[in-house]
């Protein structure tokens, strides 16, 4: 059985896939690599192949504006009276059984 011409033509726009070709082909997630392995299991990071991001100087009079406001203060928990602070699993507990009721 063979699909409809019109729907053979939908699947060639569509991107391939590892199934669609033959064994040598590996799609990726396109992050490259940053660093080798050595024969010891290590990972070294050869600083060459880092990606660097150049930010603009005057970001006062730059046109892009950012997707998160810039006038958001930073949100800090409260851990008062709690040793371990926000690691804490009673706390992880307490909260979930407040959100989701008691199984």
């Amino acid at each position: 059985m063979r699909p409809t011409q019109p729907l053979c033509r939908r699947l060639r726009r569509l991107a391939l896939t590892t199934k669609q070709v033959n064994g040598g082909f590996y799609k990726g997630t396109g992050s490259g690599s940053m660093g080798r392995h050595t024969k010891h299991g290590d990972y070294v990071i050869e600083w060459h192949k880092v990606r660097t991001y150049i930010v603009p100087q005057q970001l006062k009079d730059f046109k892009l504006t950012p997707f998160v406001t810039r006038n958001m203060e930073p949100l800090k928990g409260n851990f008062e009276g709690d040793k371990k602070g926000g690691l804490s699993g009673q706390r992880y507990l307490d909260r979930w059984k407040r959100e989701n009721g008691v199984d």
